[in-house]
């Protein structure tokens, strides 16, 4: 009896490990069919993803390089060198995963969709944005620059990606949006290195004009800071109201523009009192007419 049980173990096992190696064969012979079926998509897909990284860092690489020979802002340089190779990667993806047979239109067009309902939600960011790409590009204005623009008078600090500090004249910290600032003119005080001062003085209808002019040409002359080419110039500009006015119109380095324009006000109204040169308020002149024949 213990013989025969043993052999039927033996039997039991043996029908065991038959069924058990053809379930392996069988996913073996599946594994295969799924290899070359698929096979060549998979290494097509590993390939287009390492070829298309390296060429993603090499063409972000050159706009790299082409912007940075052609003096762009360092921070327009990182930002587009960062934007390239992103959108390469991300074209990248799109093709591997198309090498692998998924569909990636319904996925365009999801990721479009997004993109739209991302643009909407921040368009005042991406208006900011946009502008700061203008002001990279073009620079009509740098840091270091003082310029007026966006309601404000000041030194540019920073220009960032979506705002520019200035630091105004009384020493307070402005931020303006970029939008803001490429919405209307932009007055850049330094682009230039001489700047013509435009300055009005009025006088007295009664004052001598040539002695108006010989002192207002005295003051500018005793100033080193005043260029001597251009020349200074005096002359009549208006007869006012109340006063004959002048153009009172000197060259200045433009680092010397304030000290040079404070001077001016205080040296002529200084030389205008030693000389007796009246600088005339607004007046008006009533003349009262009685009719004597009125009872």
């Amino acid at each position: 009896m213990f013989v025969i049980a043993q052999v039927a173990e033996a039997v039991k096992v043996e029908a065991s490990t038959g069924a058990e190696s053809e379930k392996y064969q069988e996913l073996i012979t599946r594994g295969q069919e799924l290899l070359a079926e698929y096979g060549l998509n998979v290494l097509g897909a590993i390939a287009i993803l390492i070829i298309g990284r390296v060429v993603a860092r090499v063409i972000a690489k050159v706009v790299k390089v082409s912007m940075t020979k052609a003096k762009a802002d360092v921070t327009l340089i990182t930002f587009v060198n960062n934007l390239v190779y992103m959108a390469m990667l991300a074209f990248v993806l799109i093709a591997a995963l198309s090498c692998l047979g998924v569909e990636t239109a319904s996925m365009i067009a999801v990721i479009g969709a997004a993109g739209l309902a991302v643009g909407l939600a921040l368009q005042g960011a991406l208006s900011n944005f946009a502008a700061s790409v203008l002001v990279m590009v073009f620079r009509p204005y740098k840091v270091g620059d003082l310029i007026e623009a966006g309601g404000s008078l000041g030194v540019v600090r920073a220009i960032e990606l979506f705002t520019t500090t200035v630091i105004t004249l009384d020493n307070k910290t402005v931020i303006i949006p970029n939008s803001k600032m490429t919405a209307d003119s932009i007055t850049n005080y330094t682009e230039t290195d001489d700047l013509r001062m435009d300055l009005v003085f009025g006088v007295s209808y009664t004052d001598d004009i040539d002695k108006v002019k010989e002192i207002c040409m005295k003051v500018m002359t005793a100033n080193d800071q005043v260029l001597k080419t251009p020349a200074p110039y005096v002359g009549v500009l208006e007869h006012g109201d109340s006063s004959v006015n002048f153009a009172v119109r000197p060259w200045v380095n433009a680092d010397n523009y304030w000290d040079v324009y404070f001077y001016m006000h205080e040296e002529i109204k200084k030389a205008f009192d030693k000389e007796c040169i009246s600088i005339p308020f607004p007046q008006r002149d009533i003349h009262i007419v009685s009719d004597v024949n009125k009872q």
